[in-house]
């Protein structure tokens, strides 16, 4: 395997391997698991991991490959899984005390077509509690360090999901994303997130924070990688009524000369004086290479974007009160109980959940409570579904003169671990280029901005830049990652990820 360092290793290169006996799955998947076991310790990034079960996966691949049989695309690919998506028989706590001894009694969609690809599952990752933060300090476990510099936070509330994958503990991961927590802590780690348009990917099985927004996707070192892992979980899902027919899903292949076409909008809105000179800087270089590419740009106007902050932090937490009401703190949490004498059902509910629930939490049922509430619904909730529509309008305004919208992923880089944790606010602003894509509904994904004048050269762990074609790396002296988004039409996830394989030189 010293041919291919497992910070480097894609989802492309693995199957090259597996399937030309380069390696097996069960040395790839030993090596992980090895490198999991001396490295997690210092980021905290995987909640659990599964030893035995991974290599018994991996090794039914190789008898796959001996038997010289068809592989799927991510046969033996080792995966891990965000902790609030279900595995079957494993522990899963949305990185809360009141779930911590909650063992999944079924799996959930994407689970059953990833075991129908023969992945391997190395882990469960960390997140922000009930997949609310952004920056992966909210866990109840512990922060998630960034692979980059411990010192700073992950992202979040995938900041779990994104660090092995940065890190080189996974070959690749899946996040959940309401508000931008696959794409933020995807541009703060330096690696690729896809949000799937909503309905694309089946929410079954994902436990829900706001159910109009939640959408799972893929964390991985490729947009190809990306397109591998968001073709392998699309589709539509019986048991979902929001999902849609996978026919519905724009193709994953696409031509040259059609992605070439696309007009790329660029929203005034989203690049203002206030914008991080850092990421300013390599917003414009982004645009250069684009444009090197033969990409035309478009100036264009989101009236209605500025709202958007506003709107979904009352939409969200709306939504989060009636969906966390269910967990009463003690089915899953019996340790809870053992201080609680009061006989009265009420106040028993009042302390285990109060024992349960962190602070994040608390505070998001407490705002959703009250928007929802007599004489506050119409005043805040109902205005703020009326604003979305109106956020909805203005994109679709949008697509009668561009293809694909181009902003920042974030508006500053990586922040230090503890610095925005005294102020809700300022850590919600980090979510303010991401969210308009979740109020829509509309596909947007994270790619690594770089800097070098090669732009098939991604960053990878440690400020590392890998050529998919030589296979060299150089070391990055620009710093820590930054990310540019790209947003898509509904079910034209081939548009942003073409645009992605081309800016990556693949």
């Amino acid at each position: 395997m010293s041919h291919f360092p497992l910070h480097n290793l894609t989802i492309r290169a693995f199957q090259k391997g597996i399937r030309e006996k380069e390696f097996s799955a069960e040395e790839v998947t030993r090596e992980y698991l090895d490198a999991i076991d001396s490295k997690n310790g210092d980021l905290n990034a995987y909640l659990g991991v599964f030893h035995d079960s991974a290599l018994e996966s991996a090794k039914r691949v190789d008898v796959m490959v001996a038997d010289g049989g068809e592989l799927p695309a991510l046969a033996g690919a080792p995966l891990a899984l965000k902790d609030n998506i279900l595995v079957e028989g494993t522990r899963t706590t949305a990185g809360s005390k009141i779930l911590e001894n909650y063992t999944a009694s079924y799996d959930a969609k994407v689970t059953e077509l990833l075991k129908d690809q023969n992945a391997v599952f190395l882990g469960k990752t960390n997140l922000d509690e009930f997949a609310m933060g952004s920056s992966t300090e909210n866990s109840a476990f512990g922060p998630t360090k960034n692979p980059h510099d411990p010192s700073r936070v992950p992202g979040g509330s995938s900041g779990g999901s994104a660090a092995v994958v940065a890190g080189g503990l996974a070959l690749a991961a899946l996040g959940s994303d309401t508000g931008g927590s696959i794409r933020q802590p995807a541009a703060f780690c330096g690696v690729v997130g896809l949000k799937p348009t909503y309905g694309a990917v089946s929410r079954r099985g994902l436990i829900a924070m706001a159910s109009s927004l939640d959408q799972i996707g893929p964390i991985t070192k490729t947009v190809e990688d990306a397109a591998i892992m968001f073709d392998a979980i699309r589709g539509e899902d019986s048991y979902d009524s929001t999902s849609a027919d996978a026919e519905k899903v724009h193709p994953l292949d696409f031509k040259e000369n059609e992605i070439g076409n696309l007009k790329i909008g660029i929203p005034k809105e989203f690049f203002t004086p206030d914008l991080d000179k850092r990421v300013a800087k390599e917003m414009e270089n982004v645009m250069d290479k684009l444009k090197d590419l033969g990409f035309q740009f478009a100036s264009i106007s989101l009236p209605h974007v500025h709202y958007a902050l506003s709107v979904y932090y009352i939409i969200m937490p709306a939504e989060v009160s009636a969906n966390l009401a269910r967990f009463d703190g003690m089915r899953y949490s019996r340790s809870q109980m053992s201080n609680v004498e009061s006989q009265k059902l009420s106040e028993i509910y009042l302390r285990t959940r109060g024992l349960g629930f962190g602070d994040e939490a608390k505070r998001r049922i407490l705002l959703g409570t009250f928007v929802l509430s007599a004489g506050y619904y119409d005043a805040y909730y109902a205005k703020a579904q009326k604003v979305r529509s109106l956020i909805a309008r203005d994109f679709e305004e949008a697509w009668k003169s561009v293809d694909v919208i181009l902003s920042p992923t974030t508006p500053t880089p990586a922040f230090k671990l503890g610095e925005k944790l005294e102020d809700p606010l300022e850590m919600y602003l980090s979510d303010i280029f991401t969210i308009p894509a979740n109020l829509t509904g509309l596909p947007a994904i994270s790619i690594p901005a770089v800097s070098h004048s090669n732009p098939s050269r991604i960053r990878t762990n440690e400020n590392r830049i890998f050529d998919p074609h030589s296979g060299s790396f150089d070391v990055s002296s620009s710093g820590l990652p930054v990310g540019f988004q790209l947003i898509g039409k509904r079910f034209h996830e081939r548009d942003i990820l073409g645009i992605g394989q081309y800016y990556e030189g693949l």
